[in-house]
């Protein structure tokens, strides 16, 4: 048993990565600068397929810190593979995600995680919502019309469904039905599940080295396809029984 295995863990940060040498140390730094001392947590990176030296540089961190854990997968698998991997491993019954690369201020995590906690059982997911966006004008661009065909399609009353910052219930992502492409459909399938989403707005900034590794290419196709079939997934949900043992 490690050592981490004897922490107690409220909150588990999920942080999906792939190439990102030069923005662990960073955005690690960040978190512990936002949670330690507020929360009971541990941070997971998932590292997925990274082919620089992502995984020597978090070997180094791990010996300075019990509650970092790394999860490797043999080959990219995606990000919401990566998400997924580290939802699984996680011991905190609420989970916040980010992204690795430095552009989600993780000074925005503990107010996700108190609007989960505040929802007594209720709120499923508290979902980060952009302002003042610094990308490129075409992938403002590209988001925009996704959002608006999204909401349009899905009904699902979030204005950004891209922002990598959220926190939500263990429990409730895992009984969602896994899709590559889940991550951008969460407030949708929440509501499915029968829980509310709480907003909290979160200011954008610039990644703090290197390029995008999940681009735009990634996810178009992908995204569309995905779209009917959440859709589709909405439209089949009937109203979860209530199941009693007789004794």
């Amino acid at each position: 048993m490690s050592s981490s295995d004897t922490i107690s863990v409220d909150v588990s940060i999920v942080v999906p990565v792939r190439n990102e040498q030069d923005n662990v140390a960073p955005v690690i730094a960040e978190i512990g600068a936002a949670l330690d001392g507020r929360f009971a947590y541990e941070i997971i990176y998932v590292n997925d397929g990274s082919t620089d030296a992502t995984p020597q540089r978090l070997v180094e961190l791990m010996r300075a810190r019990a509650n970092l854990r790394r999860i490797d997968h043999a080959v990219s698998s995606g990000q919401s593979a990566a998400v997924r991997s580290g939802v699984r491993a996680a011991r905190g019954a609420i989970v916040a995600t980010l992204d690795g690369d430095g552009q989600n201020n993780p000074a925005f995590l503990p107010d996700l995680i108190a609007a989960v906690q505040a929802g007594a059982g209720r709120v499923g997911l508290a979902a980060g919502q952009r302002v003042g966006r610094k990308d490129t004008g075409f992938k403002k661009m590209q988001s925009k019309i996704a959002n608006r065909v999204r909401s349009a399609v899905l009904s699902d009353g979030t204005r950004d469904t891209g922002c990598g910052l959220k926190a939500f219930r263990r429990d409730v992502f895992l009984s969602m039905p896994y899709f590559d492409g889940l991550h951008r459909f969460l407030p949708a399938l929440v509501r499915r599940e029968g829980f509310e989403i709480a907003y909290v707005d979160v200011i954008d900034r610039p990644r703090h080295s290197g390029l995008s590794n999940y681009g735009f290419f990634d996810r178009l196709w992908i995204g569309i396809m995905d779209l009917a079939g959440v859709w589709w997934l909405i439209r089949r949900k009937r109203p979860t029984p209530v199941a009693t043992e007789y004794k």
